[in-house]
């Protein structure tokens, strides 16, 4: 008896201590000795991510605009989109840290998997990605049961909005995220996945940069029926106001001419529920409007 409980008291001990292995969003195999405990997020939606993931203690440093939820604006900054402080990120004994492939530059994910500490890869582009991110950060962390709630419910908002409004007659939109110079975005980006999931059709999807810059002369030739806009970050932002001139054009003879919470949309965590409703409401008010 006594052997039996020595072996069984050993193979626990070795599933205490089992190494996690997770695929990140670039097809990479991540590998942890232990769950991770000391966690740095190179975007805000990775940040909004871990949070909700059950793991927003085990976040050490965080890059800039990491600002949801409200903890998490007294987490360490290590730089920007444009420079980080590889020196802190070195002081702060990272386990883990979780970079974002599109906002993060080739230099700075150089630098930093260069500094032999495990790299995770986030990058979701379609809306169930971000259920799938939440369960895999959960598993990196040891934090499976809040992950797995989060995800649970995340899952629950997002198919309600589909069976509402899934059916819908198509609206042609366009989504502007700056007016000077004007820039959109192209089909690989979330935004346009809650697009889709409204009813919604972006009238840039096809383009191959997932921030283009566009002309306003391409925009009205395409004449899109809805304009969505994301926040105004300073008073000299004009924002929709630059389409009032044009009255010929169907979102501004409509009234269709819409102002969202750009965080809501374009960063993919589980507020983009959030954000995916307003945006379906905000189609809906348009095809009321239909002649």
């Amino acid at each position: 008896m006594k052997k039996i409980l020595l072996a069984l008291c050993a193979f626990a001990a070795g599933v205490a201590h089992a190494a996690i292995t997770v695929v990140d969003d670039a097809g990479r195999t991540v590998t942890l000795a232990r769950p991770a405990q000391r966690v740095i997020s190179m975007a805000p939606h990775v940040t909004e991510l871990l949070f909700a993931a059950g793991g927003g203690a085990r976040i050490v440093g965080a890059m800039n605009y990491s600002d949801y939820p409200e903890a998490a604006k007294a987490i360490p900054l290590i730089g920007s989109n444009s420079q980080i402080d590889l020196e802190r990120v070195v002081a702060l004994k990272p386990d883990l840290i979780i970079v974002w492939q599109s906002g993060n530059t080739a230099r700075q994910i150089e630098q930093l998997a260069g500094l032999g500490i495990p790299v995770f890869y986030s990058e979701p582009v379609k809306l169930d990605q971000v259920a799938d991110s939440l369960l895999r950060f959960g598993r990196l962390l040891g934090t499976e049961p809040a992950a797995q709630a989060a995800a649970q419910d995340y899952r629950a908002r997002i198919a309600s909005l589909a069976e509402r409004y899934g059916k819908r007659p198509t609206v042609r939109v366009f989504y502007q995220i700056w007016d000077r110079p004007l820039y959109t975005l192209n089909g690989k980006q979330v935004a346009s996945d809650a697009l889709r999931l409204c009813g919604g059709q972006n009238i840039f999807a096809d383009l191959a940069v997932v921030a283009p810059e566009v002309s306003q002369e391409a925009v009205l030739a395409k004449d899109p029926e809805v304009i969505v806009n994301g926040d105004q970050y300073a008073p000299g932002d004009r924002g929709l106001a630059i389409w009032k001139p044009y009255a010929a054009m169907t979102a501004v003879k409509r009234g269709n001419l819409f102002t969202v919470d750009g965080d809501l949309l374009t960063r993919p965590g589980p507020r983009l529920a959030q954000g995916a409703a307003g945006l379906c409401e905000k189609l809906e008010l348009a095809r009321q409007r239909r002649p």
